[in-house]
């Protein structure tokens, strides 16, 4: 990839255009079909709104037609990042972060801070990490190796009672623990929040996007908590040639782009005389 940011204000400009939502209830734009890339360059320069992405000195878009803007500096050369980084076809799918981007920006749901906040922690109710097997005992074992640790860690550092259940009715979570979640992601600001929705809705679990945007866990090892049960049946009976290793990447791509954006978004200082290189 060529230099990017060869001064912090030289990227060009796009409209991103997004589909509306993705079926099953996601909260985030469906990327748009491939398209030619028409542009040259990317840059990023800053206006009164904030930082602004341009391809070949057109300020890029939102799907709803607003100026693509961003809150930090870092999030504007990653998005322009993207953008720079597509070859001879855009492949939208790709833009993690452009999407969630739009999305905030946007907001096509019309949802407010508190409406996020309650969307994230009603997924305690059926995390992942929260409901086990009795049977077979060799994945009870493993679920028990594998997730009991990861509730523990949620449970000290934000002084909590989680647990887990067999029952198909899940864990009974305190209204204690509810609110402390509550509190706690009250001190995000709305992108973040769409960020951490995000991530909880790839992994399936408040508790491992917690442990993943606190830097508790990696990537890696979120993803592979998240699809605990799914690996064990693949070691048992093998798997698809080469469709379980795509879903795999691209759940660590989806995921890492979440936590990015959420760390970004929280990032208030710019970045000063950083270009990104060859």
């Amino acid at each position: 990839m060529c230099r990017l940011l060869q001064a912090l204000g030289r990227i060009p400009a796009v409209a991103a255009r997004s589909r509306p939502l993705c079926p099953g209830g996601s909260r985030t734009y469906a990327p748009p079909a491939e398209r030619k890339r028409f542009y040259q360059n990317v840059s990023i320069s800053q206006g009164e709104g904030g930082f602004e992405i341009n391809l070949d000195h057109r300020k890029l878009k939102t799907p709803q037609a607003k100026l693509f803007t961003v809150p930090s500096e870092a999030l504007a050369i990653a998005v322009a990042t993207e953008w720079d980084s597509q070859k001879d076809t855009i492949k939208f799918y790709t833009m993690h972060l452009t999407t969630l981007c739009n999305t905030a920006l946007d907001n096509p749901t019309q949802r407010n801070k508190v409406q996020l906040i309650r969307a994230a922690v009603k997924f305690l109710e059926t995390d992942t990490v929260c409901y086990r097997v009795e049977e077979p005992v060799a994945l009870a074992e493993l679920q028990k190796k594998e997730w009991d640790p990861i509730v523990a860690w949620a449970e000290k550092r934000y002084n909590v009672a989680i647990g887990s259940s067999t029952s198909i009715m899940g864990p009974n979570i305190p209204a204690s623990t509810r609110d402390t979640f509550i509190s706690h992601l009250a001190s995000y600001n709305m992108w973040a929040l769409q960020g951490i929705e995000y991530v909880i809705t790839q992994l399936k679990s408040l508790i491992l996007s917690m442990g993943l945007i606190d830097r508790h866990i990696t990537v890696e090892k979120a993803v592979l908590l998240s699809r605990l049960e799914e690996e064990y049946q693949i070691q048992r009976w093998g798997n698809v040639e080469w469709a379980h290793d795509y879903d795999l990447c691209e759940l660590r791509a989806r995921a890492a782009a979440g936590t990015l954006f959420v760390h970004l978004c929280s990032e208030s200082s710019t970045v000063k005389h950083k270009l990104l290189q060859d």
